[in-house]
């Protein structure tokens, strides 16, 4: 009897600790906050997007302006830093 009681409070006291403090939300992983007018006007001007973790520059396509550390560039700039062409853009 003892024993239901202890768990009985344990339960609850668990159980009232997670409602009052709710695990923080993570936030969502997404690219520097460039919006589809900034990449639209970087995509005008030929610049290229370096994605900085791979050392790769996309010129268009899927990853242009939508990986988490990169940044906007001239192509001669990308090249002179030492950065590669993406081999599929």
């Amino acid at each position: 009897m003892k024993r239901a009681l202890i768990l009985l409070i344990l339960c609850f006291a668990l159980t009232a600790s997670a409602q009052t403090n709710p695990p923080k939300a993570t936030p969502a992983t997404k690219s520097p906050a460039y919006s589809a007018s900034d990449i639209a006007a970087a995509k005008a001007s030929h610049k290229v997007w370096v994605n900085l973790d791979t050392g790769v520059y996309h010129k268009g396509g899927r990853w242009y302006g939508k990986t988490k550390n990169g940044k906007f560039m001239t192509a001669d700039d990308a090249k002179k830093a030492g950065y590669q062409p993406a081999k599929r853009d």
